[in-house]
C-alpha cells in the first residue's frame, strides 16, 4: 500500500501525521484512525466470503482453489489484518512454506500438500501493530521489516525458516533469531538472493531519506550495513538484480570473455512519480544512472522485470483512484538502455479496481489488484504494450470497488507451481494457475 509525502497528501486533501520535511510515517489502524491521518485501514469491518472453500464462492478462469485460510485461522485476532506474503522452499525436502504479514505479526503456513494448507505458527511483531510488514528471504532465513509511526523502533526480524521443518505442538509462538536496530520502521525490503545483499527502502533512518539502505547479509545471522542511497529521496519499492540485458556499459562480466568480472547489481526503483534506476555495485558509492517520469503519475507504487532485463512493469496505486472509473493500468517500460529508459505506456485491465503487487514469471504478470483479487496477464509483446488477460481468482467477492480491501500480494515462485495471495480480510488463498 502506498505511503504519501507531505506534497501529496496535501494534493490529496488528505492530512498527514509528522512534519513535512520527514520521510512520513502513516498511521496503523485502530486508534490513530480517528487522529484523521490517512490511515489506508478502508472499512476493515467489510462482510468476508464465508469461512469455507467452496469454489462456487468465487469467481475466476483458468485458475484453481487449491486451499484457503482466514486470518483467524493463522492466529489473528480481533481487528487484524493481512498485508504481504512471500515463499519458502527447502531445497533438501522441497518442503513448500507460506509465509503471511498480518498487522500485528508473521504467520508460517506449510502447503507441501497445496490442497491442505497448514499453520504452523507466528513469530509476533517486533514493535507495534501496523498496516504495512513486509518480508523476503535470503538462505533460509527471512527478513522482516514494518512501518507506521507505532514501528519507529522495529528494525529487521531476522528468523530461521530451517525451524519450521521440525516444529510440533502447533502452532508455535516463535522468538526471531536476530534483530537488526540501526534502522527503526521501513516501508519494504527486498533482497538480491544472488548477491546476499538486502535493500530496506522507505525508511528515515541512515540519513536515507526514505532511500535505499544496503545490509550485507553473508556474515552470519545479524545483517551489516553496506551502503546508503539517498540522491532520490523516498523509494516506495525496489527490485535488485545482477544485470544481464542488453546494455553492454552495465552488462560487464556475464560470461561472454569480458576482462572486466565484475557483475553490475543494478536497483529498479519505484520512487512515487517515478522509475529511477541505479548502480548499487559499490555500495558505498552508488550511482544513479536515470530518474524518469511519466504521463498521470499518481503513485509509481512497485515493478517487476522481464526475464531478459528488457522491460519493467510497473503499477500505479493511485491512478484509478484519482481518474477513475478506469480500468486498472498496468505500466510498461523498455529499459533497454539503462540511462534513458522508455515509457512505452498502459495496459488497461478488465476491471476497475486498484492494483498493488505484481510479480513477473515466465511470459505472465501476476497481480494482485486488492477488490479484484490475483489477476494474471500474458505478455504477448512489451514494445507494443500487447498484453492479455489469461487468468484470475477474485479474493475479495464483496464488491470490486475503488479501494484498498482484497488482495495485497502473490507469490507465484514455488517450484510445484503453487501460487499464494495475500488478502488483507480474507487470509491466504493457494491457487493453481492452468494456462489455456
Amino acid at each position: 500500500m502506498y505511503r504519501l509525502s507531505f506534497v501529496w497528501l496535501i494534493a490529496l486533501g488528505l492530512l498527514v501525521c509528522g512534519a513535512p520535511s520527514e520521510v512520513v510515517a502513516q498511521c496503523g489502524c485502530g486508534e490513530a484512525c480517528t487522529s484523521g491521518c490517512q490511515c489506508g485501514c478502508n472499512d476493515p469491518e467489510n462482510l468476508a466470503p464465508p469461512d469455507n472453500n467452496d469454489i462456487a464462492v468465487f469467481s475466476s478462469a483458468n485458475v484453481t482453489l487449491l486451499s484457503r485460510l482466514t486470518l483467524a485461522e493463522m492466529g489473528a485476532g480481533q481487528g487484524v489484518l493481512g498485508n504481504d506474503c512471500w515463499g519458502w522452499t527447502d531445497k533438501n525436502s522441497g518442503r513448500e512454506f507460506a509465509i503471511f504479514g498480518l498487522t500485528n505479526a508473521t504467520s508460517f503456513v506449510e502447503i507441501t500438500d497445496p490442497e491442505n494448507a497448514t499453520y504452523i505458527g507466528r513469530l509476533p511483531s517486533a514493535q507495534g501493530n501496523t498496516v504495512w510488514r513486509d518480508m523476503k528471504v535470503y538462505q533460509n532465513k527471512v527478513y522482516i521489516v514494518a512501518d507506521g509511526s507505532d514501528n519507529s523502533s522495529h528494525g529487521v526480524q531476522v528468523f530461521d525458516l530451517n525451524r519450521l521443518l521440525t516444529a510440533t505442538n502447533l502452532p508455535v509462538t516463535f522468538t526471531a533469531d536476530a534483530r537488526y536496530t540501526g534502522i527503526g520502521r521501513a516501508h519494504n525490503i527486498a533482497i538480491n538472493e544472488d548477491t546476499g545483499f538486502a535493500y530496506v527502502v522507505g525508511s528515515p533512518s541512515q540519513d536515507s531519506s526514505g532511500g535505499l539502505i544496503m545490509l550485507n547479509l553473508k556474515n552470519g545471522v545479524m545483517p551489516q550495513l553496506a551502503g546508503v542511497f539517498a540522491e532520490d529521496g523516498y523509494t516506495h519499492d525496489v527490485q535488485v538484480v545482477v544485470y544481464h540485458g542488453p546494455d553492454r556499459r552495465r552488462n560487464l562480466g556475464s560470461g561472454r570473455g569480458s576482462l572486466n568480472s565484475i557483475r553490475r547489481e543494478i536497483a529498479f526503483c519505484a520512487n512515487e512519480d517515478t522509475l529511477t534506476i541505479v548502480d548499487v555495485t559499490k555500495k558505498n558509492d552508488p550511482e544513479i544512472l536515470s530518474r524518469v517520469p511519466y504521463q498521470q503519475s499518481q503513485y509509481s507504487h512497485q515493478g517487476w522485470l522481464s526475464a531478459d532485463h528488457k522491460y519493467f512493469y510497473m503499477d500505479d496505486e493511485l491512478d484509478e483512484q484519482t481518474y477513475g472509473p478506469i480500468p486498472t493500468r498496468t505500466h510498461v517500460w523498455d529499459v533497454r538502455n539503462l540511462s534513458n529508459p522508455i515509457y512505452l505506456g498502459y495496459h488497461n485491465g478488465t476491471e476497475m479496481t486498484i492494483d498493488h503487487n505484481l510479480y513477473v514469471k515466465g511470459n505472465y504478470i501476476y497481480q494482485a489488484n486488492y477488490s479484484s483479487g490475483l489477476r494474471i496477464l500474458k505478455i504477448n509483446n512489451p514494445s507494443t504494450v500487447d498484453l492479455e488477460e489469461a487468468g484470475f481468482f477474485d479474493t475479495y467477492p464483496s464488491n470490486n470497488a475503488v479501494s484498498f480491501n482484497g488482495a495485497w500480494s502473490v507469490y507465484p515462485y514455488f517450484p510445484s507451481g503453487s501460487i499464494i495471495v495475500s488478502d488483507r480480510q480474507n487470509g491466504l488463498y493457494v491457487v493453481r494457475f492452468d494456462p489455456q
